[in-house]
């Protein structure tokens, strides 16, 4: 099925809505793709996918999203993001796509779902953490990605080695360059965090004026006592909590349980507090309209997880 219009969720992108991006391009090359949280794109209509956004799963109506209280599980009981949604439904019509021969697809789907999307949810839904995932994820590295653009073994052409160097070359480029901006941006963050961390004196809350990595300012000040982060972003406020481990999910205290997976009139309503709009299933990060609001969630989470602490 060809849709008009793809939709998926604005703001910071992750690796399940980009991959199912990449499924959905190909099935629809001429749809149009829209990054948005507006709840009149994020609705079911005629012509329309929507993935990674909108807090359903319903396939019949072209819906994928994994954020809800009850979330999609694999047949094991796994969790699944986006990705493997959209590959759930898509993944034969996208191999088909890519003149996989018809008598290979059911295996080259088994397998890819097993090495490649599997890993994606699990490290999506927090389940999985990269530095400890193992053989799972070898085949994710950069350099097995890199080498997986080596050309097939019968592509004979005889430049076809120099077009897959090239070709490779610009996307370690793009890898090399942005981890190199990125140890510069958290250079520059560091010095906004430490400012932060002196404003909050004793307070449990760190509020910072942008998002921004903040967690090895917060070791290296040594401010133990802080549990939760607070910041703005374009249209509202977050508070999120500090991982104890740089590419663990414990962290040093969870959003009330309460709380979880709750959005809109239900978050506000369980938590008492007005413009309060969502709060993740893994109780890691919730939503606010404004900093008022985002600043009394934080008090409550503090008193809850003190009272938890004593």
């Amino acid at each position: 099925m060809a849709f008009t219009l793809l939709v998926t969720h604005s703001g910071a992108f992750h690796a399940d809505e980009l991959l199912s991006s990449v499924i959905l391009t190909r099935l629809s090359p001429d749809a149009t793709l829209i990054r948005t949280r507006d709840r009149d794109l994020t609705t079911p209509a005629e012509g329309r996918v929507i993935y990674d956004v909108g807090r359903d799963y319903d396939a019949d109506r072209n819906i994928f999203d994994h954020h809800q209280p009850d979330a999609p599980l694999r047949e094991d009981g796994q969790p699944l993001s986006s990705f493997g949604l959209v590959w759930r439904h898509f993944g034969m019509d996208y191999l088909a796509a890519l003149d996989i021969p018809e008598d290979h697809r059911a295996d080259v789907f088994r397998s890819f779902d097993q090495g490649f999307v599997l890993p994606i949810d699990l490290v999506n839904n927090g389940v999985l953490a990269t530095s400890t995932a193992g053989p799972m994820l070898s085949d994710l590295t950069l350099p097995a990605l890199l080498e997986s653009l080596k050309p097939v073994f019968d592509d004979q052409s005889p430049d076809a080695d120099d077009r897959a160097f090239h070709a490779a070359l610009t996307v370690a480029r793009a890898f090399v360059e942005a981890r190199i901006q990125r140890k510069a941006s958290k250079l520059r963050a560091e010095s906004m965090v430490m400012a932060a961390i002196e404003a909050a004196g004793d307070g449990k809350v760190l509020e910072l004026p942008m998002g921004m990595p903040f967690r090895s300012a917060v070791l290296k000040a040594g401010a133990d006592h802080l549990l939760f982060v607070a910041t703005p972003r374009s249209d509202g406020w977050t508070l999120t909590g500090i991982r104890l481990a740089e590419d663990g999910f414990d962290l040093r205290a969870d959003l009330p349980a309460a709380w979880a997976g709750l959005t809109d009139e239900a978050l506000e309503e369980a938590s008492g507090v007005k413009g309060a709009k969502f709060c993740h299933n893994g109780r890691f990060i919730a939503v606010a309209d404004t900093r008022e609001a985002i600043m009394q969630l934080a008090d409550l989470a503090v008193a809850e997880a003190e009272a938890a602490m004593a």
